[in-house]
């Protein structure tokens, strides 16, 4: 098809999350009864991809969260950035990113596991990242009174701009000395007589 890296760009574009391969070979299926090969079809993704590598675009094609989606570059973070504090009634609270990255971490978690980790209850964070899309209900814990139990979505991989939760940093790499905030302490050697 002569036009397919458009139509998939359009679709890439049209789509609010990551849109997955399998997603556009079924919406191209149902468009125009032809079902495009993988190969076929990420030559397409590839060939858009290399036509906003330039330059002259402040955007990329990038592969996040199972799918693939418009990003902006790099050099155009701060910018956006300066944009996103001015919108700052739409920012995460410390309590939320707390409850989420527990969430991200633990999952599946139930509220109860959550505040016992937290220490406070997480009855308003929990609404919140459920309004916003970023966790969801897995189901129940087998436990007794069978809890819900969250875990995070798709669309928390895309908020972070992750493939998967892969990506997550590990516990072990926040003890390493380059990730430490402030200046390294004096060593105190304690004289024992």
């Amino acid at each position: 098809m002569e036009y397919l890296p458009q139509h998939i760009e359009a679709l890439i574009f049209a789509s609010p999350t990551a849109i997955s391969l399998e997603e556009l070979q079924n919406v191209l299926l149902e468009n125009f009864g032809v079902c495009f090969a993988q190969k076929v079809m990420l030559e397409a993704i590839e060939e858009l991809r290399q036509r906003y590598d330039h330059n002259v675009h402040s955007f990329a094609i990038v592969e996040v969260a199972g799918g693939y989606q418009f990003m902006s570059k790099g050099a155009y973070h701060e910018t956006i950035g300066t944009h996103l504090r001015m919108q700052s009634n739409k920012k995460l609270s410390r309590s939320a990113l707390e409850t989420l990255s527990i969430i991200a971490y633990k999952q599946p978690v139930t509220k109860s596991e959550l505040e016992k980790i937290r220490g406070v209850s997480c009855d308003y964070a929990i609404q919140k990242l459920l309004e916003k899309e970023l966790i969801t209900i897995t189901g129940r814990a087998e436990t007794i009174g069978k809890p819900l139990t969250y875990g995070v979505t798709d669309r928390f991989l895309d908020y972070f701009g992750i493939k998967s939760l892969d990506e997550l940093p590990q516990p072990k790499d926040f003890a390493l000395p380059e990730n430490t905030i402030g200046e390294p302490e004096a060593l105190m050697v304690s004289e024992e007589e």
